[in-house]
């Protein structure tokens, strides 16, 4: 299947109120894995790459090129996206190496320069036709606007859209990053406000807390792109230790790696279903 930028399938969804999987890339095992259960569910999906998976890899370009690899040869759409770059540089990079969409976080600066330097990585990867998510930070930049009980204004979110150019915009509305735990409580109403008030496809961070109900509910309220990646962490981690428990003399990685990568697509089918992705 032809490559496909999230915008592709991120157009598609907002007006069909689905919500769309996007799902964060570790090593090759996820990647895989992540395709698997979309092709399984028949929906399409985004494979995510962090910098902070690129710095893991110790380079962009394995990592980019082996998900693009997958990408081309899957059943359903599916989209490869730079998530969470502060870099430019890095923007930059990974649009050359194929990226169609990235994620620029300028959340930690002061609202001033986060517009600023937002500006002008929407503009130049919209003269590549390349997709452009961005978050809005608190004003003044003391922290991301994630912090535990930050919420985006609606009129806020609007003005920074205005301001950037950006495709889409990550909100704040009750989730939190690296949760163990599924008992994050979204602020459904600020979701349909934040629908109602910003132009472009909202962004949900640090899906994993969230319960699947509530999942379900935010993207009823106008919620599209869902990010996860700590929950399918849980289980690939989980089912790795289990092989090992059972056999402690294995040596051989494909044997204990390959139930993990089974539970992460065997996630990725479900939560899909709770996205109402397909």
């Amino acid at each position: 299947m032809p490559l496909v930028a999230a915008g592709e399938i991120i157009g598609p969804a907002v007006a069909g109120r689905r919500g769309v999987g996007a799902f964060n890339v570790i090593q090759l095992e996820h990647a895989a894995a992540i395709v698997a259960g979309a092709e399984a569910a028949g929906a399409p999906v985004i494979l995510q790459i962090s910098e902070n998976c690129v710095r893991y890899h110790g380079a962009a370009a394995p990592i980019f090129a082996a998900s693009l690899m997958l990408a081309r040869r899957a059943a359903v759409p599916v989209a490869v996206h730079l998530d969470h770059a502060t870099s430019a540089d890095l923007v930059r990079e990974a649009v050359g190496l194929g990226a169609g969409s990235v994620m620029f976080d300028a959340s930690t600066l002061p609202y001033e320069q986060n517009v600023e330097a937002t500006a002008d990585i929407a503009a130049w990867c919209h003269q590549r036709d390349v997709w452009v998510e961005a978050e809005l930070g608190e004003v003044g930049g003391k922290d991301g606007v994630h912090a535990t009980g930050a919420r985006t204004k609606p009129g806020e979110a609007a003005a920074y859209v205005a301001a950037t150019g950006v495709d889409a915009l990550a909100v704040a509305v009750g989730s939190s990053h690296a949760m163990l735990t599924r008992d994050a409580v979204l602020d459904l109403d600020l979701i349909a406000e934040l629908r109602a008030a910003v132009p472009v496809p909202l962004v949900l961070h640090g899906s994993s807390g969230v319960p699947d109900a509530i999942l379900t509910a935010a993207v009823e309220r106008g919620m599209t792109k869902i990010n996860i990646a700590t929950q399918l962490n849980k289980v690939f981690t989980a089912e790795v230790r289990t092989a090992l428990a059972a056999a402690p003399e294995l040596v051989d990685p494909r044997k204990y790696l390959a139930p993990g990568r089974t539970a992460i697509a065997r996630e990725v089918g479900r939560l899909l279903a709770v996205l109402r992705a397909a």
